[in-house]
């Protein structure tokens, strides 16, 4: 992603109504290269959690780089820790719980796969991706 790319979707991330954590979860997938960046607003709709932010890595070593980077940034700078996570091992598909919000960090090939962003199609979504 370019530059200036980057800098607009930072800058639109900025002006969204969306939880503070959730945008920091945002910036960090977007500092660490993640590809398109979605977050789905599931409050009213469901009973699980909040929020959903999805994304997809390049390989599964990034992946688990993400995960990891979510983690340690929520810790550090809100000190916000996950109920729980699963997924490293093969990292095709990382799951981070933070109860009030769920990260989902996918190859691309199971994000087609399991498409969440269509079995919540009545969802507020807000979409960080680069222009094409």
């Amino acid at each position: 992603m370019k530059k200036d790319e980057y800098e607009r979707l930072r800058e639109d991330l900025r002006r969204r109504r969306i939880p503070v954590q959730i945008k920091k979860v945002v910036e960090v997938l977007l500092d660490g290269k993640a590809e398109n960046v979605s977050v789905l607003r599931l409050k009213g709709l469901n009973t699980m959690t909040d929020y959903l932010v999805i994304c997809s890595g390049h390989s599964s070593r990034q992946n688990r780089a993400l995960a990891d980077s979510v983690r340690e940034r929520l810790s550090q700078d809100l000190r916000l820790r996950p109920l729980g996570s699963e997924g490293e091992r093969t990292a095709e598909w990382i799951l981070v719980d933070y109860v009030d919000f769920i990260i989902n960090i996918f190859s691309s090939e199971w994000r087609r796969k399991y498409s969440l962003e269509k079995l919540w199609m009545d969802a507020k979504r807000y979409d960080f991706f680069p222009d094409r």
